[in-house]
C-alpha cells in the first residue's frame, strides 16, 4: 500500500504540472472507487490490479488531457472486470465519464476478433467509427501502452500474440492520430517480443557505436547550441540515438547493415516561431555540410497527421551522419501527442493540412474547435469519425465495410454473389429484420438463404446502397431473365416515348435506326430492351438521347452540306490534310468543340484574322451558326486530302459505373492499340464517373477502332464524341 501511495502522489504530480486547474479532490475520489472496486484483484507480477488503470490514468494526464478522461481512465476496468455498471458511474462521476468508459469497455470486448491480415485496417477504422467521443481511443491507447511495458509477466504465447496485435494496430492507430512519441515505444516494445535476436542485435550494435562515440551527441549539442544562441536565437537542443523500431525497419527493409543506416543519432531544434525554424535551418547547413537529397519541410507541407517540422540530415566534422528535426514548441507538443496535443494548444495547427481525404475528419475536428475551450471542446466531440461507412460483423467475427445506410442485402452481395441471390431473409443482432433494415456499426448480419430462392427482387434495386450490390443484382435480371427484361423494357421504352409525343414510326426507318442504335451504344432494338428491362438503361435516358438525335438529324437535312470535288487541272495544297473550297495556302485550324478527324463530314468556317476553322457537320456550333444569316455566308465547303501522315487530336467523353480501376483500364485499352493520349481526366459523380480524354488519331477508322474497344471495358455506360 506504501508503494501504491507513492506512486499516486508522482500521478498527482503529473496532474498539477499539466493541468494545474484539474480537481484532485474528485480525481482522489475516483482513484478510491477504483481500488475498492478492483481490491481482490491482482496482475500477473502479483500487485495490486489498480496500478494498472492508475499507470493509464498517469499516460493520459501527461497528455494534458481533461478531468474527466483522467477520472474515465481510473475507471476504464470497472465495468468489464467487475460488478460496477453504468449508471454508479454515472451518478458518481456524471454521464460523460461514464459513456467513456462505457466506449473503451465496448472496444475491448471487439478488438481483434479477427486475426486475418486483410482485416487489419477494416479493424482500425472501427475502432475509429465506434468511438463517439475520441478520449475513447486515447484511453485505449494509454491502457495498450501500459500493458505492453509489463508485459514480461505474460506467457510467451500471450506476449507474441500482444505484440503482433499492437504493431499492426495500435501502432499505426497511434500514427494516424499523429502521437509520435506513443507509436514509438509501442513499436519498440511489440519489436522486442516478436524479433528478440533482431531487437538485441541493435541494442547491442548501439552500445558499441555509443561507447566509441560517447561524447559525440553532446559535442554536436552544444556546438549548435552555442551558435543559435551568439546569434539571438532562444532555443532548446536535444540530442538521441534512433529508436530501435526505427532502424530495424530501415535495416531490414533495406537489407542494410547497421553502420549502413545513415541517421543513427538525431537532433531536435526547438524554438519559438516559424521564422526562427529556417533561421536554424541556416545555420545548421552552415555549420555542417547537407547531404543532397536528405531534407524535407514539413512545415510548409505538414504530413496527413498533423506533424510538422523541417528535416534535414547532415554530416559533422567526425564524418558521421545525423538528422536535424528543426520545429516550434507547439510543433513539437503536436508531434509527441498528436490530437491530443489540441488540449494544451487551443489556438490549432499551423499551415495547412494535407487534402487526403481520408484524413479529412482529423482537419474537420481540429478547425472546427479552434477557439472553443476544454469544457466545449468536449461537449462539441461527440463526433462519428466515419460518418459515410458503417463496420459490421460476420457470425465468424469477420469486419465487413460497408457504405452508411447499407441493408442487409448489400452486406449479403459483400460476402458472394450467390449469396445474394439465393437470399431469403436476415438476422441481425439476434433477431429477424425487413430487408431494407439500416446497418449499425457493430451489428452481428446473419443472411438466410435457400437454395428453391427466385433470385432477387426487382425492388431491391431501390433499397440497396453499394454499387456493387447494384451491379450484381443487375447482372443477375440480365443473365436469368432476358424474356421478361425485354418484354418489360419493351413496355417502358413505349410508355416513354408516347409520354414525349414520339412513336415508334419516328425511329424505326432504315436511314434513322442505326445512327439512333449507335448514339445509344446497342447493336439492335431487343438489346436495348433488355437494358432498360435489367436496369442497365433508363427508358427516360434512352428516349431523351433518341430525341436529341432526331432534332439533330432534322437541323443536319435543313443545313445539309455536299462535298465539293478538286478538279484534276486546279491543284490545291491541302493545309494539315484539309483542302479548302476556292481557297489555296490558307491558315487552317481544327475546332475544339467537336475536334473532328479525317472520315468526318467536315465544314469550315473563315474565322477573323485566324483562317478557316474546321468542325464536323454535326457540330451543334455549326448548326447553330448555319441557321444565323449574319454568318451563313461564312461557311465553305472543305474536304480532307488524301494522306496518312498527319497526327489529329480528338476529345472523347465516357460516363462508367464508379469503381477502382476504370481509369487505368481505359489508359491500358488505348496503350495497347498504340494511341497517344494527350490528356486525361476523371471526376466522381455518386454512382458513376465522367471521364474526358484527348488522344491522337490518323482517321475515324483510328477513332471508331479505339471506341469501340473502350466502350467494352467493363463499368462503361457511354462514350461519345465532343460535339460542341
Amino acid at each position: 500500500m506504501e508503494e501504491l501511495m507513492k506512486k499516486y502522489a508522482h500521478f498527482e504530480a503529473v496532474i498539477k504540472e499539466n493541468n494545474p486547474t484539474a480537481d484532485l479532490s474528485r480525481i482522489r475520489t475516483a482513484f478510491d472507487f477504483a481500488a475498492n472496486a478492483h481490491e481482490n484483484q491482482r496482475r500477473k507480477d502479483g500487485s495490486l490490479y489498480v496500478t494498472h488503470p492508475l499507470a493509464s490514468a498517469e499516460i493520459i494526464a501527461e497528455m494534458g488531457l481533461d478531468e474527466e478522461a483522467i477520472i474515465a481512465a481510473l475507471l476504464h476496468d470497472v465495468i468489464e472486470d467487475t460488478g460496477v455498471t453504468h449508471e454508479e458511474i454515472a451518478k458518481r462521476f456524471g454521464s460523460n465519464v461514464a459513456d467513456i468508459v462505457e466506449g473503451v469497455t465496448k472496444l475491448s470486448r471487439v478488438m481483434y476478433t479477427s486475426k486475418e491480415e486483410e482485416q487489419m485496417e477494416n479493424l482500425r477504422k472501427m475502432l475509429l467509427a465506434m468511438a463517439k467521443d475520441i478520449r475513447v481511443i486515447l484511453i485505449k491507447m494509454a491502457d495498450r501502452l501500459h500493458n505492453m511495458r509489463t508485459m514480461e509477466y505474460q506467457t510467451p504465447r500471450k506476449q507474441s500474440e500482444k505484440a503482433l496485435e499492437t504493431m499492426e494496430i495500435y501502432a499505426p492507430l497511434a500514427h494516424r492520430l499523429g502521437m509520435q512519441k506513443i507509436k514509438w515505444e509501442l513499436e519498440d516494445l511489440s519489436i522486442y517480443y516478436l524479433d528478440p535476436i533482431g531487437y538485441a542485435e541493435i541494442e547491442d550494435g548501439l552500445k558499441k557505436i555509443l561507447s566509441s562515440n560517447d561524447t559525440f551527441i553532446d559535442t554536436i549539442q552544444n556546438k549548435i547550441s552555442e551558435r543559435l544562441h551568439d546569434n539571438g536565437i532562444n532555443c532548446d537542443v536535444y540530442g538521441r540515438v534512433k529508436h530501435i523500431y526505427s532502424i530495424y525497419r530501415k535495416m531490414y527493409s533495406q537489407n542494410k547493415t547497421l553502420s549502413e543506416v545513415l541517421d543513427l543519432y538525431a537532433f531536435r531544434v526547438i524554438v519559438n516561431d516559424i521564422a526562427d525554424c529556417y533561421n536554424v535551418l541556416g545555420y545548421i547547413h552552415e555549420m555542417f555540410r547537407p547531404i543532397p537529397g536528405h531534407f524535407k519541410d514539413y512545415i510548409g507541407t505538414p504530413k496527413p497527421n498533423m506533424y510538422q517540422s523541417l528535416h534535414t540530415t547532415v554530416i559533422g566534422t567526425e564524418g558521421i551522419p545525423f538528422e536535424v528535426q528543426i520545429r516550434t514548441w507547439e510543433m513539437h507538443h503536436t508531434a509527441e501527442y498528436g490530437i491530443a496535443a489540441h488540449w494544451k494548444y487551443k489556438e490549432g495547427i499551423s499551415g495547412k493540412f494535407a487534402d487526403e481525404e481520408k484524413f479529412a475528419w482529423v482537419r474537420r475536428l481540429l478547425e472546427s474547435q479552434q477557439d472553443s475551450d476544454a469544457q466545449d471542446f468536449f461537449q462539441d466531440l461527440k463526433i462519428d469519425m466515419f460518418s459515410d461507412e458503417v463496420f459490421v460483423f460476420t457470425p465468424r467475427g469477420d469486419v465487413i465495410n460497408l457504405p452508411a445506410g447499407a441493408t442487409p442485402i448489400d452486406f449479403a452481395y459483400n460476402i458472394h454473389s450467390a449469396v445474394g441471390n439465393r437470399m431469403t431473409g436476415a438476422i441481425v443482432n439476434g433477431r429477424i429484420v425487413p430487408f431494407n433494415h439500416e446497418l449499425q456499426n457493430g451489428d452481428i448480419v446473419e443472411v438466410l438463404t435457400s437454395n428453391s430462392s427466385k433470385g432477387p427482387s426487382r425492388d431491391w434495386l431501390n433499397i440497396v446502397k453499394s454499387p456493387e450490390a447494384r451491379n450484381k443484382i443487375r447482372q443477375w435480371f440480365k443473365k436469368e431473365k432476358r424474356e421478361e427484361n425485354i418484354t418489360a423494357g419493351k413496355l417502358a421504352f413505349e410508355a416513354e416515348l408516347r409520354r414525349v409525343l414520339l412513336s415508334m414510326s419516328d425511329l424505326t426507318r432504315e436511314d434513322i435506326l442505326p445512327r439512333l442504335l449507335k448514339r445509344l451504344a446497342f447493336p439492335t432494338l431487343e438489346e436495348l430492351y433488355a437494358a432498360i428491362g435489367y436496369g442497365g438503361m433508363s427508358a427516360q435516358k434512352a428516349v431523351n438521347r433518341i430525341r436529341d438525335e432526331l432534332r439533330t438529324i432534322d437541323r443536319v437535312k435543313k443545313t445539309e452540306v455536299t462535298p465539293f470535288e478538286v478538279r484534276p487541272d486546279k491543284k490545291l495544297k491541302p493545309i494539315h490534310g484539309i483542302l479548302v473550297e476556292g481557297v489555296d495556302n490558307v491558315l487552317i485550324k481544327f475546332a475544339r468543340c467537336c475536334t473532328p478527324v479525317p472520315g468526318d463530314e467536315s465544314i469550315g468556317f473563315i474565322t477573323r484574322g485566324f483562317g478557316v476553322s474546321v468542325h464536323r457537320q454535326d457540330c451543334k456550333n455549326y448548326l447553330k451558326s448555319a441557321e444565323n444569316p449574319e454568318e451563313a455566308g461564312r461557311w465553305v465547303r472543305v474536304a480532307w486530302a488524301n494522306t496518312d501522315d498527319d497526327i489529329y487530336s480528338t476529345a472523347l467523353f465516357i460516363t462508367a459505373r464508379e469503381r477502382s480501376g476504370i481509369v487505368v483500364d481505359v489508359a491500358t485499352i488505348l496503350n495497347g492499340l498504340k494511341i497517344k493520349m494527350t490528356s486525361m481526366s476523371a471526376k466522381d459523380q455518386g454512382d458513376t464517373t465522367a471521364i474526358s480524354i484527348v488522344i491522337e488519331v490518323k482517321n475515324r477508322d483510328d477513332l471508331n477502332v479505339a471506341m469501340a474497344r473502350l466502350a467494352a471495358v467493363p463499368g462503361v455506360l457511354e462514350i461519345r464524341r465532343g460535339d460542341g
